[in-house]
């Protein structure tokens, strides 16, 4: 095990993140409603390679120069890529942002494209945390999830990612059909077992577009009803907190000191550059005006777009006040730490109401940490659309 009591080179501060997207998979799983395309030809990845180079220099006239704390490739599947494909990216990334001793290198990987040799050439081209789709820890729910690989596939990867990453982490998704408590607690407790010091945990959702849905709507699936789903959740935070992983985000679970430095960045409303097809940032300008970028999701139209104007982005949007205040707040309070309440206010242009915080507070969903921060209780957390709504309006 890995020493870990600071391992993610956390000092508190909101941080400057890149999110590079590579979006092709082998296969679309029928819950999935990431930006994801399955092609059967093989991929040019030097075409794309240069692609990234490309966008990344047009957005780096954006953001300017500046030390990054954490870089995440997400997708898709990125570990489908040629470990030379990860190295040439961030080693342009290094040419344009400075990124320092420690920084966090993330890369998604799933099990059913987990090699030993080709791990061991991301772990020497910088990447330094590998975050694992397992999904389920039975083969018949992994089929229903329409995943490639069996639980044989997921723990041999585990181990795998265990001996070459300093950090590791795995998804699992629970809530699913016919699971009972009993069980998810079995499956749980047999992850953070497996677990080095991180795990995600997120509820089936079944949404508009997807697969499952039309299953759903067909009364071919039955999700979990919403009592089921809260008595979940509630069993998820007690058994992940007496085995020393306690959330520190809504589904995120993690020995202290072992957080996600990246997603903290977007959780503390931080900014980031998103690069790829379908990536997404939010970056700071020089007149402090806070910009909203989104690139276009077909990868071969933003690789069209690369070639015709150097960047795929399809929106440069300019937030209000007001839209950056809604979104801090529905991000901070996501976080156990809870949300800045001086640097919200301030983005807000004004004090949260006492009056909407009171009867909150009055009926359990919030509580204060001190007079810096406020965060979200557990009952809290399962309204949170409600509590940010709430705390968001005038008096």
């Amino acid at each position: 095990m890995h020493d870990i009591a600071a391992i993610n080179k956390d000092d508190g501060t909101p941080g400057f993140g890149l999110y590079i997207h590579w979006p092709f998979c082998a296969a679309k799983c029928p819950y999935c409603d990431f930006n994801s395309h399955v092609r059967h030809a093989a991929i040019d990845q030097e075409a794309f390679v240069e692609a990234f180079f490309r966008e990344m220099d047009f957005t780096h006239n954006l953001s300017g120069t500046r030390d990054i704390t954490s870089v995440f490739i997400g997708g898709g599947t990125p570990s489908l890529m040629e470990p030379k494909t990860v190295g040439t990216i961030l080693d342009h990334a290094s040419k344009l942002w400075t990124m320092g001793d420690g920084i966090e290198i993330t890369m998604e990987a799933n099990p059913s494209s987990v090699e030993a040799e080709r791990f061991k050439g991301y772990r020497a081209c910088g990447v330094n945390r590998v975050s694992m789709g397992v999904q389920a820890l039975n083969d018949q729910d992994l089929k229903f999830l329409g995943r490639l690989h069996d639980v044989m596939d997921a723990r041999r990867a585990i181990k795998l990612a265990r001996e070459i990453f300093p950090r590791m982490s795995f998804d699992l998704i629970y809530a699913r059909p016919d699971q009972t408590e009993d069980a998810w607690a079995t499956e749980l407790k047999e992850a953070i077992d497996l677990a080095a010091d991180h795990l995600s945990l997120y509820q089936l959702t079944i949404e508009p577009g997807t697969a499952i849905w039309g299953l759903a709507e067909r009364g071919k699936v039955l999700t979990a009803d919403e009592e089921t789903a809260s008595r979940l959740y509630e069993l998820t935070q007690d058994v992940t907190a007496d085995h020393g992983l306690p959330n520190y985000e809504i589904s995120n679970h993690a020995r202290p000191g072992a957080e996600s430095r990246h997603n903290l960045t977007y959780w503390r409303y931080g900014d980031y550059v998103g690069v790829g097809p379908g990536a997404h940032g939010r970056l700071t300008l020089k007149d402090g005006a806070r910009l909203a970028t989104a690139t276009e999701r077909h990868p071969e139209t933003w690789l069209r777009a690369i070639r015709d104007k150097g960047h795929g982005l399809i929106e440069q949007e300019q937030l209000t006040d007001e839209e950056c205040s809604d979104e801090m707040l529905l991000m901070g309070l996501r976080l156990r730490e809870g949300l800045d309440v001086t640097r919200y206010e301030a983005m807000r242009g004004g004090p949260i109401s006492v009056s909407r915080e009171s009867a909150l507070q009055h009926h359990g969903m919030i509580e204060r940490l001190g007079n810096s921060r406020i965060r979200a209780t557990q009952a809290g957390s399962l309204l949170l659309d409600s509590v940010v709504t709430e705390l968001a309006c005038e008096d």
